[in-house]
């Protein structure tokens, strides 16, 4: 997964193009999201997919959080094994 941002809704769009047309060159099936109005457009090559967005919408949604990794908890050690009783 790829998050990007682009100065414009234009230039978000020209990037949308650019990428979708790249993908499909190199074999990809694509389809897109988000289009014409360009504040964030989302460009699904299957295994790889890419979010544009305007700076502002970008902030609005904060992507790098939702899919950021989770802080490690400590876990508890676990039990020791013990004998069957008569063994």
């Amino acid at each position: 997964m790829v998050i990007a941002s682009g100065r414009s809704s234009r230039q978000v769009g020209a990037m949308a193009d650019h990428i979708g047309r790249a993908l499909k060159q190199a074999g990809y099936h694509v389809s897109s999201e988000g289009e014409p109005q360009c504040d964030w457009v989302l460009v699904d090559g299957g295994d790889i997919i890419v979010h544009l967005f305007r700076p502002e919408v970008r902030a609005f949604y904060n992507l790098e959080k939702i899919w950021a990794r989770p802080a490690e908890i400590a876990a508890a050690p676990a039990p020791r094994p013990q004998a069957a009783p008569g063994v």
